[in-house]
């Protein structure tokens, strides 16, 4: 089984193909088809994919490439710095990468965050394509253009729009992650659902057990589903002025819990904590009944998402919200449900409330 989908413009025209697969082989097709045959490229990748998929990459795209080379960090959050990114530039300079040349990014969300930035910046802008590993870049992080790396603890503050030529999806990588790095990027899937699409929110209840078990005619129409709902937004509001920030439903507390607890929690359970609390303001402010919290809450327990959470700071927390990139002037754009599968944006959202959402998810004694 395989899939495809169109990413567009605001004004309705074409910009990049999502390609959903379970093998590599057809790549070096999807290269040739957008004009990057015969060009350098460089596979940047980490420590935990450069094992994995990194030889069969690189295999795939040296009929079709006029050199190969490859770049690799460290694996995790910890390094998705500007220092990883000028480490690029020196291999590319040394490499002689032109602007005609590109970048192939193959790992998670980080990998594309770094690769998408690095590309968008040197020489002003080269190419670059996606190759998401994870649920959570297959899911989320791969599509949008959505580049960047943390500064000094604070995530994504430093970035570009820059759109990929193509987003490759092999939805058979999943099969190498562990059950809890898996099913953390359930938490975006989640949100997509919930933000956007109720009836998409249903299906992933009822198919809970084959995304479990990983099927992957089920993964392929999850991603599809995920892109398309992230296309649509991204497609209406690329540079996020607007409607993209709906995107970012359980990151505002989200973001704030996960700078306390680098290392101990991922990316998704953040965010799935983070909607728990949202959920919980819109039900204080009668978007939500009692029943709908919960609908939302035992969706992300489902996949084993935590709700909840110990050992973080409250007001530190709040203080955070105030630096999150979220920010417009002294007003954060707030992420409630107006109803399951409708979301708005809320800038009337007080500190008061945030405080009370933490306490309804900051499980201390």
């Amino acid at each position: 089984m395989s899939k495809s989908l169109m990413i567009n413009n605001q004004a309705h025209e074409p910009i990049y193909e999502i390609v959903f697969e379970t093998a590599f082989e057809k790549l070096a097709e999807k290269v040739k088809q957008i004009g990057l045959e015969g060009r350098k490229v460089c596979i940047v990748m980490d420590s935990n994919t450069s094992h994995l998929y990194g030889e069969m990459v690189r295999k795939v795209l040296e009929p079709v490439s006029a050199k190969v080379i490859s770049f690799q960090f460290p694996a995790g959050e910890l390094h998705k710095t500007l220092d990883v990114v000028r480490d690029i530039y020196k291999e590319l300079i040394e490499a002689h990468f032109d602007r005609k040349d590109y970048l192939a990014a193959l790992g998670g969300g980080v990998v594309g965050d770094i690769t998408g930035f690095a590309a968008a910046t040197y020489l002003r802008g080269i190419s670059f394509i996606q190759i998401p590993t994870t649920l959570l870049s297959q899911s989320d992080s791969s599509v949008g253009g959505k580049t960047g790396v943390d500064f000094d603890g604070y995530k994504n503050m430093v970035g570009a729009f820059c759109m990929p030529k193509l987003v490759y999806m092999n939805v058979s990588t999943l099969s190498t992650m562990d059950e809890r790095d898996y099913l953390s990027g359930m938490g975006e899937v989640v949100k997509h659902g919930l933000i956007r699409d109720k009836k998409f929110f249903e299906w992933l209840k009822i198919n809970h057990e084959k995304i479990c078990s990983q099927d992957n005619e089920t993964l392929i129409e999850m991603d599809y589903h995920n892109c398309r709902i992230k296309g649509e937004v991204v497609e209406e509001d690329p540079t996020e002025q607007g409607i993209r920030s709906l995107l970012n439903f359980g990151h505002t507390l989200g973001h704030a819990i996960e700078k306390q607890k680098a290392g101990e929690l991922y990316h998704g359970e953040c965010v799935s904590i983070g909607a728990a609390a949202a959920a919980y303001i819109s039900m204080k402010r009668g978007y939500l009944t009692k029943d709908e919290l919960q609908t939302v809450l035992d969706a992300f327990t489902s996949f084993k998402l935590p709700i909840t959470v110990t050992g973080v700071d409250k007001e530190a927390a709040l203080a955070a919200t105030k630096s999150d990139k979220k920010m417009q002037g002294n007003q954060i754009r707030f992420i409630l449900l107006k109803s399951l599968g409708e979301a708005v944006v809320d800038k009337t959202v007080t500190m008061d409330e945030m405080r009370e959402a933490l306490d309804f998810v900051c499980q201390d004694a």
